[in-house]
């Protein structure tokens, strides 16, 4: 059996990134469920990454310009894996300890630096700690950390093995 070259599975990873974006947003306008502040971080990590991919795809770099592009994909799944795994976190913190629930995305992003917007984004709030969905007994940004790990991992694979 043979490997599908480094061009169809920088390809295959860009249509899984594009795939979970066209769930998220049909979550969002179909079934209602608003992204919270993570989610939202989440979806920009997912969306950095599909560009990568398909970037990736179309030059198809041989030699050293395949590095740049593993190193490129790394950054943004850790990015994502990272939002994703602090949501998670969040989600999982006994009720006491929940944040409370602080301004909308765009009301913080709107009235506060970026260095303390970003800082208040990341302690997160309790509406970040409510779990509205849920597949197989785990929560979408669980998910989400699951599936930028694999796509992630299999991007860093295809682009540094050998052909």
């Amino acid at each position: 059996m043979t490997i599908p070259n480094r061009r169809l599975l920088n390809l295959a990873g860009f249509l899984s990134c594009a795939g979970m974006m066209a769930y998220a947003l049909y979550a969002e306008h179909v079934l209602f469920l608003m992204p919270c502040p993570l989610c939202v971080f989440e979806r920009i990590a997912t969306i950095a990454l599909g560009i990568i991919f398909l970037l990736a795809a179309v030059h198809n770099p041989r030699g050293n310009g395949r590095y740049a592009y593993t190193a490129l994909l790394a950054i943004a799944a850790a990015g994502g894996i990272g939002v994703a795994g602090w949501h998670v976190w969040i989600q999982n913190l006994p009720a006491d300890e929940v944040p409370s629930c602080g301004p909308g995305f765009d009301y913080i992003m709107d009235s506060f630096p970026l260095a303390d917007a970003l800082s208040m984004i990341f302690t997160g709030s309790g509406e970040c700690a409510t779990i509205d969905w849920v597949f197989l007994g785990l929560s979408m940004p669980a998910w989400v950390l699951i599936a930028l790990s694999v796509i992630g991992a299999a991007g860093i694979w295809n682009n540094l093995r050998r052909n």
